[in-house]
């Protein structure tokens, strides 16, 4: 059985990503010149909590009822209501190609990857494909070569493979964004991972920033302490690139996601500079 994200959508690993790449396409739209959005690992985009699994009911559910300060948080919260405000959405998630493409601009462009055949088909339903809005179903790590550098000069790519394969995914994340930059230097990548073991985490997270070689923000937040023997203790984000001011704004918004979503007060957050 492959790997599907709806397994866990709406989990607290979705809101930290998704905040984060609202945040990111925010950024990316102060300019007005057009950019492309080049995601790797794009799942069906749309995600039915009306039956909500525990994940769910700890994540989605429990972030939206609650009132936040910090802009991006308050961002998400009225994109997701806006969602919900459609008709026959009312309890939907959105995954990040719909994100993505709810934000874009008409001078932007998508290339939406996604490896099972039957999830870019429900993606390509969940999109209403335009001209500037493409799915490819593929290996998105292959594919990223043939979309780099991009004709827009300006990018965003997202890569959030499902590290199904515990030590595959990992050495290839960090293999693509090297072989990446090479093609698209001054391109913007936010990959995401999960945060199972402290000092496997750190060896990777160290292997990345070396390889790399590049200005690199470290975003982590956890909700049980991160060498417990939860199957997911916290969420990361590496954006290498990052935008300026990117790292002073999340370190005023992640605590307070953290808060909300941790009721155990066992968890925590990180927010620093590496590599570069």
């Amino acid at each position: 059985m492959k790997y599907r994200h709806s397994y866990h959508a709406g989990n607290f690993a979705d809101i930290h990503k998704h905040v984060t790449l609202l945040a990111l396409l925010s950024v990316m739209k102060r300019k007005d010149k057009g950019f492309a959005y080049l995601e790797t690992h794009a799942g069906r985009g749309l995600y039915d909590l009306s039956s909500p699994n525990e994940a769910a009911a700890a994540g989605a559910l429990r972030f939206l009822g609650a009132r936040y300060s910090a802009p991006e948080l308050q961002a998400f919260a009225q994109l997701i209501a806006d969602l919900r405000a459609e008709p026959r959405h009312a309890h939907s998630y959105p995954g990040s190609p719909l994100i993505a493409a709810r934000e874009l601009r008409a001078q932007d462009r998508a290339v939406f990857c996604e490896l099972i055949t039957v999830e870019a088909r429900a993606l390509e339903k969940a999109l209403h494909s335009s001209a500037e809005t493409r799915v490819e179903q593929g290996d998105g790590f292959d594919r990223l070569r043939a979309w780099l550098p991009p004709r827009e000069r300006r990018g965003l790519i997202f890569i959030d493979p499902p590290y199904e394969e515990t030590r595959h995914d990992p050495e290839r994340v960090i293999e693509t964004v090297h072989d990446a930059l090479q093609r698209f230097q001054t391109g913007v990548f936010a990959v995401w991972y999960p945060i199972k073991d402290e000092r496997e985490t750190a060896v990777w997270t160290t292997a990345f920033s070396r390889s790399v070689a590049r200005e690199t923000l470290l975003s982590e937040t956890w909700l049980y302490p991160r060498d417990s023997r939860v199957a997911l203790n916290g969420s990361g984000m590496l954006i290498v690139n990052p935008p300026y001011l990117l790292a002073e704004r999340m370190a005023e918004w992640l605590p307070e996601l953290q808060a909300r979503l941790d009721t155990g007060h066992t968890g925590g957050t990180r927010v620093r500079m590496v590599g570069g």
